[in-house]
């Protein structure tokens, strides 16, 4: 790798390009991965932009939950086009490699996104509690200047997060090994790959994970104990199947984003679980952006409604 001195009182010299190691060397099994990511891009691709265009052009889905939705389809193709084009021409390349700057971009772009979806999925959370828990004031609530301070703030705090985290980066040096042991550049091989003191960093990581992505993970928590609790509540059957059908396509997307998230960077590191770990960063960086327009749609009655009413009028 070609490296150049950055400190004439040092004999460090700073590492200018990564090279990212990826899933396996065998080439047939590269081929079957490309195939599966490329196919898992295109669908995310498809699935997020009709989302997004379905909401924009059904006056029916014109609704908070909707609006949410659909910025969550946003930052789900955002951060998903940070990570997936660059692993499927690694997978068809021989070098693997991400210049420096582009592997900062990395970092900052997915840091960004990644916690702003965790403060929108925790919204979506907190607007279903007002719908069930609240109905005769839902309309007060969540006005339309309420979701859009709601989502501008989830944005502002994704962006503090994302240029938190690359300030903290940019700081240290990267003097030995370039080798990144995994398909993107993310914070915990990058900390580990220094030469400086990563005590800072380590401290941005854990803080950032603790206090933004807990506290967005106990708005989720809170609010859905307060719907259950309103849903057992609910004398019928009928009822209590309608409210709960409303929050089960965000219940089942906060499973899985939260889940591997707070797997990824809250648990101890272990050499042993390497592999774990990469397939579990698939799983959010690839599958959960593909998944979420799928749940949404194959079972909301009111998109699958809107879908009709779309191309029936074509």
């Amino acid at each position: 790798n070609a490296c150049v001195p950055i400190m004439a009182e040092s004999n460090c010299t700073q590492t200018t390009e990564f090279s990212l190691t990826g899933f396996t060397e065998d080439p047939v099994t590269q081929v079957t991965l490309f195939l599966m990511f490329l196919l898992t891009y295109l669908v995310t691709i498809l699935g997020n932009l009709g989302i997004i265009v379905l909401i924009r052009a059904s006056t029916q889905l014109h609704s908070p939950m909707y609006y949410f939705l659909g910025n969550l389809a946003f930052v789900d193709l955002c951060s998903s086009t940070a990570i997936t084009p660059k692993m499927l021409v690694d997978f068809i390349s021989e070098k693997k490699d991400i210049a420096y700057a582009g592997c900062m971009a990395q970092v900052f772009i997915f840091d960004l996104f990644g916690m702003t979806e965790c403060f929108l999925l925790a919204m979506m959370a907190y607007d279903r509690y007002v719908a069930i828990c609240h109905p005769l004031v839902y309309p007060l609530v969540m006005s339309p200047k309420c979701c859009f301070q709601l989502v501008t703030g989830s944005y502002l705090v994704g962006l503090t997060n994302g240029m938190g985290q690359t300030i903290s980066m940019s700081n240290l040096s990267f003097c030995g090994s370039s080798v990144i042991d995994l398909f993107f550049c993310d914070i915990s091989p990058l900390i580990s790959l220094s030469t400086s003191d990563t005590t800072l960093s380590d401290i941005v990581l854990r803080t950032s994970a603790s206090l933004f992505g807990m506290s967005s993970s106990l708005v989720v928590l809170v609010s859905y104990v307060a719907i259950i609790s309103a849903i057992l509540s609910i004398s019928s059957d009928k009822g209590k199947h309608k409210a709960f059908s409303t929050c089960a396509s965000h219940l089942t997307t906060v499973s899985i984003f939260y889940g591997t998230s707070l797997f990824m960077y809250l648990k101890p590191s272990s050499d042993s679980s390497r592999e774990a770990d990469k397939w579990a960063a698939v799983l959010y960086t690839v599958v959960t952006p593909m998944l979420n327009p799928l749940i949404y749609s194959l079972r909301n009655k009111e998109v699958k409604e809107a879908l009709r009413r779309l191309t029936e009028t074509k």
